[in-house]
């Protein structure tokens, strides 16, 4: 090797060393600042280094952590993709969930499917995999629960973050990032927004939001404050800060600054006397506060030992003297592997929070989850439009008036987030576990009765659990529902089928049924709802829909033609005499054919049944002129001809 050439190799080699060093050192300054929590610097380096060609599992995974956490998720996806694209490279199960979940985002929901059973495949015991694979059909189930809510976005958003709402008497207190016009240089590098404060706006009596403003005391600092609640008095607030020195934004050694809940004290019309709660720490964040009802319990979000993901919903008691117990972790029936935060407890102990660990649309929903019950764990999703594939999160919500406030980044929005009002227009129903269980009894004797069968119905006349009666007479049927009034039909050979209602609980029903016998076998050309000495089947005026009290009597003729599968039966409908003779004839006819469908849609052969209107041919009483007897005959006496029988044909 010649001099010049050896010289040239050396400088090459050196050039060479140099340049990886200088890789190496950008590489790490910037996972040094993903790792501090500055994504939005990481996000411009990754890609400046991506433009000069670097292609390292690390930056992929960073830079699509740092759009996941950004809420850019469009963008995750993107980068999350190419990760995978990567040949040979085993990648954590952290990584196929964010890549679900950002996909969900981009509403890709076949193929964020595809990863999630690739995360159930790779860590089966993942309770995020577990929960879409016991409800692989969420996206069926989110649409049943949609349409439950009239959204409004509200007036006093602006063109920055507006998120966490909370009430106080008649104001509305929120966060807010307005302020980054006035304080530029106060400037939060996990995502290169303003600093928070805290707001509030006086909310009148047609729910409309005015005088906004800054919330006085001594509570905004140069830090973040957001996520307040107060007592009923208004005189004591919960409110979330970052960790702070001297009023100052401060870091723990791993270059984190850390949330903190603080409570405050309303003096003299200022918020004073701020105090760190006691279970704060410098190693792990606490935020989100939400008081239960009562003031005795303080529920939050956190990630401090004991947490099963990102953040976990936790609560804590809140002693008479004012002091605290030790927080304790919700569980796996709220709580995943994923981002679990923004807690908020209604009177009647309904947890409204926001997950992406729970089967959603994508970002952030907001899911509600029954308290009272410990049974169930049942956790709902609340559907559009309250949720999105957005970002959906820090809901709270007044029962009695059935509104309330959450925020969104939804891309329809004034600014980052969004806050909205929202009106409830149908309850949720929460599904519970519950059982029945009874006596069945001869009405006239009172003698025991074994082996009847009795069948629990939902109010639609769909079966939700049967059991039949042992030997003396007793059963215990165990079933689940979401309804607040179901039926029962009870049916034994030589005795008229029987049922009542009840109103289902989580304690469990029990009931007494007695059963009166037949007296004789029904004949041919006889109405069957005489012979099982049932009410008439009515209907309302210039109506052919089945009535609610309808439905219980005609599970009976059910009953009756499943224990006598031979029979077969028409159905005559009847109106009353209102209206003139065609018209009532066509009413009749659809009253027939309604009563026919419902019995045909619980299981009966419709070659068992035929139906017929007779209009008002067959009155029950002298209301057969109507002009004559508009005084004479009321709505009772009318309502007696608006009728159906089930007379027996076979």
């Amino acid at each position: 090797m010649n001099r010049l050439h050896k010289t040239i190799t050396i400088s090459a080699l050196l050039l060479t060393c140099s340049l990886a060093i200088g890789q190496e050192k950008k590489v790490q300054k910037v996972t040094d600042n993903f790792n501090n929590y500055a994504y939005a610097e990481a996000i411009e380096s990754y890609e400046s280094l991506l433009k000069q060609g670097y292609t390292d599992q690390e930056i992929f995974k960073n830079l699509g952590n740092a759009n996941y956490f950004n809420a850019n998720y469009d963008e995750a996806a993107k980068w999350y993709g190419k990760l995978f694209d990567l040949e040979n490279q085993e990648q954590d199960s952290q990584y196929l969930y964010r890549y679900a979940q950002s996909l969900k985002s981009i509403e890709e929901y076949t193929e964020s499917d595809k990863w999630m059973k690739k995360l159930e495949i790779a860590k089966g015991n993942d309770l995020r995999a577990k929960k879409y694979a016991t409800n692989d059909n969420y996206l069926e189930t989110i649409k049943e629960n949609s349409g439950r809510y009239n959204i409004k976005n509200l007036a006093i958003n602006s063109s920055s973050s507006d998120f966490a709402p909370s009430l106080n008497g008649k104001q509305l207190v929120f966060s807010t990032a307005r302020d980054s016009g006035l304080f530029t240089r106060r400037i939060h590098n996990w995502n290169n927004k303003s600093f928070l404060n805290l707001y509030s706006a006086d909310i009148s009596e047609n729910g409309e939001l005015s005088n906004t403003n800054k919330l006085n005391g001594l509570l905004n600092k140069k830090t973040h404050e957001s996520s307040t609640a107060f007592t009923k008095d208004g005189n004591t607030m919960y409110f979330t800060r970052n960790n702070s020195k001297n009023g100052k934004f401060s870091r723990d050694n791993e270059g984190v600054s850390r949330l903190k809940i603080f409570r405050a004290k309303l003096i003299d019309g200022a918020w004073t006397n701020i105090e760190e709660l006691p279970f704060n720490n410098d190693s792990y964040s606490v935020a989100h506060p939400a008081l239960s009802a009562d003031e005795s319990k303080l529920y939050f979000a956190s990630d401090m030992e004991g947490s099963l993901g990102a953040s976990d919903i936790f609560v804590v008691d809140i002693n008479t003297d004012g002091s605290f117990g030790s927080p304790k972790n919700l569980g796996p029936g709220v709580n995943t592997e994923s981002r679990e935060t923004f807690p908020f407890i209604t009177e009647s102990n309904i947890l409204y929070f926001a997950s992406d660990g729970h089967p959603g649309l994508g970002g952030l929903d907001i899911f509600a989850t029954n308290l009272a019950d410990t049974q169930s764990n049942t956790t709902i999703n609340l559907g559009s439009p309250i949720n999105t594939p957005e970002d959906d999160f820090s809901l709270i919500f007044n029962e009695e008036t059935k509104t309330g406030y959450f925020a969104s980044n939804r891309k329809d929005g004034k600014g980052d987030d969004d806050i909205y009002s929202f009106k409830e227009t149908e309850e949720l129903q929460f599904e519970f576990e519950s059982t029945l269980d009874g006596i069945v009894k001869n009405l006239e004797n009172g003698n025991i009765l074994p082996n009847a069968t009795v069948t629990i119905q939902n109010a639609d006349g769909s079966i939700l659990a049967s059991a039949t009666a042992d030997e003396k007479g007793y059963f215990n049927i165990p079933f689940k529902s979401t309804s607040k009034e179901l039926s029962t039909v009870i049916t034994l050979d030589d005795f008229e089928v029987g049922g009542k209602s009840f109103t289902p609980n989580k304690d469990g029903v029990t009931i007494e049924f007695l059963l009166a016998p037949m007296a004789n076998n029904v004949a041919v050309g006889e109405d069957v709802a005489k012979y099982l000495n049932m009410p008439m089947i009515y209907f309302d005026f210039d109506k052919s829909n089945i009535r609610a009290d309808a439905q219980l009597e005609l599970d009976k003729i059910v009953a009756f033609m499943n224990e006598y599968p031979e029979v077969k039966i028409e159905i005559g409908s009847h109106t009353d005499s209102r209206g003139n003779d065609s018209y009532n004839l066509s009413l009749s006819e659809k009253r027939a054919q309604a009563t026919r469908n419902y019995i045909i849609d619980m299981g009966i052969d419709a070659s068992r049944l035929s139906a017929k209107g007779y209009g008002e041919t067959q009155l029950t009483n002298n209301c057969g002129n109507y002009i004559e007897n508009v005084n004479e005959c009321g709505k009772a006496q009318h309502e007696l001809n608006r009728r159906s029988e089930f007379i027996i044909v076979e």
